[in-house]
């Protein structure tokens, strides 16, 4: 049972039950079964130890999404270290600031290397390694750092990951203040990646492309790690990144049967196929939509194009993402213009006093679950508006319709000041 309270866990039994099947593929270059994949992640984390990384140490992580890349963010979080991924477009007072708010003790990047990243960690007198994985996926990772890459495996095998472990630091996007650090331990990934399982039904018959950067909760979480505790398969664009004009082709060679994206992509994705439409489209079981919202008429061009229901869900990092999705169709009709169901959590609309709301009427969306962050780091601010009544508020303002589906209208902004309520 403890299994499933830890992401390391249930990527273990995946790899167990499915350890022929395909996890990761490069596309048209190699693939990875399930078995293979924890063998390498098992010894990219022997190697991590032996180097001196340990429980509680934050590992900062930059790439492109590459095998490495998910390679090395596992086995960090096997040590029971702390992956803390960055965006590889960030400047170097960007990566000095996140550098030294996560508190880095190690900066990995991919072979070619990072400079705005390689500069900000030689300042702060953090140690840079790079990761390399042999051309053809059947080699082991080598790591720039360890002089003989020896390493023991029986010290990995010795190590527990216990569902407290924070395993995950991400920063919330700082649209009004400085960016806010949000810890995830085993267990809120374990939730969310089960919860966006049950919610799609996600087995290991199920195939998807990776359009979204792998160092955002949705793609990583929605997109690569759901998928691999499911034994199902993810592969990575020949092009490294999201692209148009191979995105077809890419979904047909893996047999894909779903994709997760945001709306921007989506519209591309239309757009292309109004104006150069493919010989043939896979026959997908759904097309998901998240973190903004999808404009119902473009809902309904990309149902009527490619044949499959598009459900809308709503997700922040704080929850580990998903918060509420529209069913599949054999659980319920998806809805146009709403975000679903809460999915594995409770969810409530509240008054400034605390007061769940009834149904079309407004207040703010607050959940509460085993998948939703236990506090921002070193924020006390912060954590005292946001878990006000018992609940994690979003700061979202949302209503629940009679069927039980929320819909958003807005953000509360800086409108009520929190520090005024009493509880």
């Amino acid at each position: 049972m403890a299994n499933n309270l830890t992401l390391t866990g249930l990527l273990k039994k995946a790899a167990v039950e499915f350890p022929d099947r395909r996890a990761i593929s490069l596309s048209g270059k190699y693939h990875l079964t399930h078995a293979r994949l924890q063998e390498i992640v098992d010894h990219a984390a022997s190697l991590l130890l032996a180097s001196g990384i340990g429980h509680g140490d934050v590992v900062a992580l930059t790439f492109p999404n590459t095998v490495e890349y998910i390679v090395m963010f596992l086995a960090v979080i096997r040590c029971r270290a702390v992956a803390a991924p960055l965006n590889a477009a960030y400047t170097a007072e960007e990566f000095e600031f996140y550098l030294s708010d996560s508190e880095s003790k190690l900066l990995i990047t991919g072979p070619e290397g990072i400079e705005a990243a390689h500069a900000a960690a030689s300042k702060l007198n953090i140690i840079r390694v790079t990761a390399t994985l042999p051309g053809s996926g059947d080699g082991l990772i080598a790591l720039s750092s360890s002089a003989n890459n020896e390493s023991s495996l029986d010290s990995v095998a010795e190590i527990t990951n216990d569902p407290s472990d924070v395993a995950l630091f991400l920063h919330t996007s700082g649209t009004t203040s400085r960016p806010k650090g949000v810890p995830l331990t085993q267990l809120n990934l374990a939730s969310s990646v089960q919860n966006i399982k049950s919610v799609y039904k996600l087995t290991e018959s199920d195939s998807t492309v990776v359009v979204l950067p792998l160092f955002h909760v949705h793609g990583m979480i929605a997109g690569l790690l759901s998928s691999l505790i499911a034994g199902a398969s993810v592969t990575l664009p020949a092009a490294g990144r999201f692209s148009a004009s191979t995105f077809w082709s890419d979904m047909i060679a893996c047999n894909a049967t779903w994709y997760t994206a945001v709306p921007t992509i989506h519209q591309i994705i239309l757009e292309r196929h109004l104006n150069k439409p493919e010989p043939t489209y896979p026959k997908l079981r759904f097309i998901r939509s998240c973190s903004a919202s999808l404009a119902p008429s473009i809902m309904a061009r990309l149902e009527e194009s490619f044949g499959a229901p598009v459900l809308e869900a709503y997700a922040m990092t704080e929850a580990a993402h998903l918060m509420a999705s529209n069913p599949l169709p054999e659980d319920g009709g998806h809805k146009p213009g709403s975000v679903g169901k809460p999915v594995g959590q409770e969810m409530a609309i509240l008054d400034q006093n605390g007061s769940a709301q009834l149904a079309g009427v407004s207040g703010e969306v607050c959940i509460r679950g085993p998948n939703v962050t236990k506090g921002y780091k070193n924020n006390p601010e912060a954590n005292k508006a946001a878990f006000q009544f018992g609940w994690f508020h979003t700061g979202d303002v949302g209503y629940f319709d009679e069927d039980g589906y929320l819909h958003l209208v807005g953000r509360i902004k800086e409108l009520i000041n929190r520090g005024d309520i009493t509880n």
